[in-house]
């Protein structure tokens, strides 16, 4: 039996509720307008070249990446900019946005359309990176940081591994798992095309084992090409973490402060290097991907490719409308997403999922003392003692506390309040603890 990589401490067994994962992905129908933000990552909003009135088309370049830390927006729909202002977003936040009025569906000449895959790679590394920067593409797993700095290695580092993470380990979530199997030649020039920014043949694709269709699309198609390979990795949340998934794969401990890099490694969301080809070879910016929309109060649940700026009402209504007891929607995971109070606002590029919830499937009870039972520990993927960061805020130790307590470490997770049997939100005091360093 072929060896299933995993991280050795920590972590949780969660019911995966992968319903969709047979749900082929949909073309969502295009809005009537689309809102679409132009911070979609982290770090600078990117600077804004439209003006009301102007007409533009799908894929016209509508914000430019203003810094190091940014990323261009492109427009997702063809049509007119009939206003830019700040608009709530999905979590209450004003944000600044540029909503066009959709009128037909016209896109920029130079975008390659056709079904052919590109197999061959005529770019230097430098104009393969300046290709990424101009697509907008930004880590899609959740953290938005902007692909073409992740991909420039800084003077004195070296890269010799290049991780693609297709774990999805989140429960619900199904879109890079229909991507796997249903773009699996074009993931993988990806990873070529990220093998040569790099300077390197050394691609692993990492999927779950709870993944049978995409592993085997992959593996069969992985001979063909050389410098890429796929690795299985056992079904344990959170093996997608990057910390965690680097360990499995590579038995590397990253150190605490490091990042991948300094150990040799990059890591890149399996939709993120779906872009690369997309941009790269097909001349494609990043204004579409795949969502999941699911969950126990969704009537149909299913897989979409959606444009950005699309509303999060309109794939509500898309997937058949809310169930009349839905009492939570989630952008993303479960364990890791948002809540959201606004459905009038936007698909991102960080929108993996939209998940719509009963209350049965997030019943929580009230918290009680703390029984020293260390569950939250044995689970903490990083190591961390969840129970004491709780009591450092609790009782308003110094940051010095909370910084001798690693919790610059904690990935927001969640294990250790799943897993508390006193239901204390023991995540949310890591969270404000994580704030209280920051202001210091």
């Amino acid at each position: 039996m072929a060896k299933k990589y995993t991280f050795p401490m920590g972590g949780i067994h969660l019911d995966k509720h992968k319903t969709t994962a047979a749900c082929p992905i949909i073309q969502a129908p295009l809005p009537a307008i689309a809102v679409i933000p132009i911070k979609q990552h982290i770090g600078a909003p990117a600077k804004i070249l439209v003006s009301k009135g102007d007409k533009v088309k799908t894929g016209t370049l509508i914000a430019d990446a203003d810094g190091i830390v940014s990323a261009d927006v492109h427009s997702s729909v063809s049509g007119e900019v009939l206003k830019i202002e700040d608009v709530e977003g999905a979590s209450g936040y004003v944000e600044k946005m540029v909503t066009i009025k959709v009128e037909g569906d016209v896109w920029e000449p130079e975008i390659d359309r056709t079904p052919e895959i590109v197999r061959e790679i005529n770019l230097t590394p430098e104009e393969i990176i300046a290709k990424i920067r101009e697509g907008g593409i930004v880590g899609m797993g959740g953290a938005g940081y902007p692909t073409p700095i992740k991909t420039t290695i800084p003077e004195r580092k070296k890269v010799n591994l290049l991780i693609i993470n297709g774990i999805e380990c989140e429960p619900f979530l199904t879109a890079d798992d229909r991507l796997m199997i249903e773009k699996a030649e074009q993931i993988i020039m990806g990873a070529r095309v990220l093998n040569r920014a790099l300077g390197i043949q050394n691609a692993v694709i990492a999927i779950d084992e709870n993944k049978p269709e995409a592993i085997e699309r992959l593996t069969a198609l992985s001979k063909l090409y050389v410098g890429v390979n796929i690795k299985v990795c056992k079904t344990k949340y959170p093996q997608g973490g990057e910390r965690q998934l680097i360990r499995a794969i590579t038995g590397k401990e990253l150190p605490s402060g490091k990042l991948p890099v300094d150990i040799g490694c990059i890591v890149q969301n399996v939709g993120t290097t779906f872009a690369v080809y997309e941009t790269v070879l097909k001349n494609k910016p990043l204004f579409e991907r795949v969502v999941t929309v699911s969950g126990n109060g969704c009537l149909h649940s299913g897989n979409y490719l959606v444009r950005i700026g699309t509303p999060i009402s309109d794939i509500i209504g898309q997937s058949g409308g809310l169930a009349t007891d839905v009492e939570k929607i989630i952008l993303g995971g479960p364990m890791m997403g948002s809540a959201i109070v606004n459905t009038n606002a936007p698909i991102t590029k960080l929108t993996s999922a939209v998940l719509l919830l009963k209350g049965d499937e997030f019943a929580k009870h009230e918290p009680s003392a703390c029984i020293r039972c260390g569950k939250c520990a044995l689970v903490c993927p990083a190591g961390l003692r969840p129970f004491a960061i709780k009591q450092a805020v609790c009782c308003n130790d110094p940051s010095e506390t909370l910084r001798r307590l690693h919790v610059g470490d904690c990935i927001e997770c969640g294990c250790c309040a799943y897993t508390c049997p006193a239901g204390i939100p023991l995540l949310d005091y890591c969270k404000i603890a994580k704030q209280e360093i920051r202001k210091k």
